[in-house]
């Protein structure tokens, strides 16, 4: 069963007055209204005709920054979600908004209207990247918006972007580490995509600004991801679907983006963490093979023309079982059987076999070989 569900309810634009170098949503606001009480309440309905059994429903506002709207049109919206939450149809109250639009009177308010999170669009923590993105205010607004909600006790959690203008893996770790320190509930990680009616393509048709390359991206993603999931940080979402780029009025520019970008990252930490585990099984293999004769001197100079030699000579592989819990074993096997590939190519001394052991956390491995 579905532990937890959300119920989104997109609110347009409006909220935000600043022009974000990758974002197009002002232009696509020009085109397109808010909904009215009737249409919110309407698409409550809808989904919570559909859940069926969940734990944990929420509403949640996004599409802009829900507290620069005008008070008054956030207590309109607020009131219909209090209302299903006050009957028990639904668990929590969630929005999404800048930390800029962060005091006191906007907290209280939603405290009246008994919202739990708060999720800030922070992008990144260091100046020189927000400056450069045209975010409208620094990191320090970040901080002060984290005190407050602590202060008046909401759950809260923090997106982050990969690969602004001026980005790079050290400010990316940057942020990621500063994102620990502030211990949010929940994160987002989302790679830099260049999309229609927006600044950021106008500098990358200039070639002001290069996009990531996919293998880039995941690479500084994955790196993100470990320092937070260590830190037993929720990883809500990586990488953005493609209803919320094409479905709101932007085409996709440059490479960064896939639509498993997920899996992409996850199979790039599980690769990562048994790759070294496997190289220390082929050092013992070769050891072995070295001291029994099968292999000479000179065929462990080198991986190639170790991997000749196995093929040459037609060793015997030797069996290798690599465990994974079930909601990590195709990451295990990666997008597209990538990570298998990549070892049969790397390893070919060795037949590896991808098995389930219930056991196992999540990015937790376990290899057996019998050598």
């Amino acid at each position: 069963m579905k532990k937890h569900a959300i119920i989104p309810i997109f609110i347009p634009h409006r909220g935000c007055p600043n022009d974000c170098v990758f974002c197009n949503q002002r232009k696509i606001t020009a085109r397109t209204t808010a909904p009215t009480v009737d249409e919110v309440k309407n698409t409550i309905d809808t989904w919570l005709t559909t859940l069926g059994e969940v734990p944990t429903v929420e509403i949640a506002f996004y599409g802009g920054s829900f507290t620069g709207l005008e008070l008054e049109e956030q207590s309109s919206y607020l009131a219909i979600a209090k209302g299903y939450k006050d009957r028990g149809l639904i668990d929590k109250i969630h929005l999404s908004t800048r930390p800029d639009y962060i005091d006191r009177d906007i907290l209280y308010n939603l405290k009246v209207y008994s919202v739990d999170t708060i999720e800030l669009g922070v992008q990144s923590f260091d100046d020189e990247v927000l400056r450069k993105s045209n975010r409208g205010h620094t990191s320090a607004s970040v901080y002060e918006a984290v005190s407050l909600i602590k202060e008046y006790g909401f759950e809260f959690g923090i997106q982050l972007m990969i690969g602004l203008p001026g980005d790079s893996l050290e400010t990316c770790i940057y942020s990621a580490k500063e994102t620990v320190k502030l211990k949010p509930s929940l994160t987002r990680l989302y790679p830099t995509i260049v999309i229609d009616d927006t600044e950021l393509l106008e500098m990358y048709e200039r070639g002001e600004y290069q996009p990531l390359s996919r293998e880039e991206a995941v690479t500084r993603t994955a790196a993100m991801y470990k320092i937070l999931d260590d830190a037993g940080i929720t990883i809500m979402r990586v990488g953005l679907k493609s209803t919320d780029i094409i479905g709101e009025g932007g085409s996709i520019n440059g490479g960064t983006y896939h639509p498993a970008f997920r899996q992409l990252v996850e199979g790039r930490i599980a690769r990562d963490e048994i790759e070294p585990q496997l190289d220390r099984i082929i050092d013992e293999i070769r050891e072995r093979r070295e001291k029994s004769g099968e292999l000479t001197a000179n065929h462990l100079q080198g991986r190639d023309l170790v991997n000749e030699s196995f093929n040459q000579q037609r060793l015997s592989r030797v069996k290798v079982d690599v465990f994974s819990s079930p909601k990590w074993f195709s990451n295990v096997v990666g997008n597209n059987s990538e990570n298998k590939n990549y070892f049969e190519k790397k390893y070919p001394e060795l037949s590896i076999k991808f098995r389930v052991d219930d056991s196992l956390e999540a990015a937790q491995f376990r290899i057996n070989c019998d050598i």
